[in-house]
């Protein structure tokens, strides 16, 4: 699963975004104008960022500015009716992964936050061979290039930052790593400690990845410390 955040002013656009989203599967944070998006980014650590670029408060550059200084690598997507060849550019020299001018088609829209993620996730992996090879934690088998896990016939999907955590894990099997480790290395330096990110992120993933959530044997909390995958 995929925690996205949409900045959008617009109250049928978003509303709309927001439920075709969470129908494929996504988390899905919304802001109504630049301000709240930025501060949902800081608390909420999203995967993948929506921004329209005319929003109250502050602008969807801006946005996009205040975003890249905290994190280099999140995806970021920039919706508009705007199309001029100047604001492409804009957006893109930013620091924008894509542009999309409004109106767009649902399906559109799926199609292209899929091949942002896939192709962040290739980009992240470039010159370390290592990072895009299949691995296995217990009875789970990830394959970081296809951003899915697979146990027995069941498919699950999963985002760049749930395979840079299980990767984190696997790699150091048996030792324990803790919460600044893990948010320095999976979400960067910028992490936010104070937040409940991380925590939120590992309890959704354990429901996704472990046959019981209640018992897990892929990340396995050791109190006062961290995480480990024995």
């Amino acid at each position: 699963m995929t925690k996205i955040l949409i900045a959008e002013d617009d109250d049928h656009t978003r509303d709309a975004l927001r439920e075709v989203l969470t129908m494929e599967g996504h988390e899905v944070i919304a802001a109504s104008d630049g301000l709240q998006a930025v501060d949902f980014f800081r608390a909420e650590s999203p995967d993948f960022v929506c921004l329209d670029v005319m929003m109250p408060g502050l602008n969807g550059y801006e946005v996009c500015r205040q975003i890249r200084k905290h994190d280099e690598k999140v995806p970021i997507l920039f919706l508009t009716a705007k199309a001029e060849e100047i604001d492409t550019v804009l957006g893109l020299e930013l620091g924008a992964d894509d542009y999309m001018t409004k109106p767009f088609g649902v399906k559109e829209i799926i199609a292209r936050i899929r091949a942002i993620l896939r192709r962040t996730a290739m980009r992240s992996g470039a010159g370390a061979k290592a990072e895009d090879e299949t691995f296995t934690m217990d009875d789970l088998r990830i394959v970081p290039a296809e951003l899915r896990a697979y146990r027995d016939k069941q498919e699950i999907q999963l985002s760049p930052r749930d395979v840079k955590l299980l990767r984190l894990l696997h790699d150091r099997r048996g030792k324990v790593i803790n919460r600044n480790t893990l948010a320095d290395e999976v979400w960067g330096v910028d992490f936010f400690p104070e937040s409940r990110a991380l925590d939120q992120h590992i309890s959704q993933l354990r429901k996704r990845v472990e046959k019981d959530p209640s018992q897990p044997r892929i990340i396995r909390t050791v109190h006062g410390a961290g995480y480990r995958f024995e």
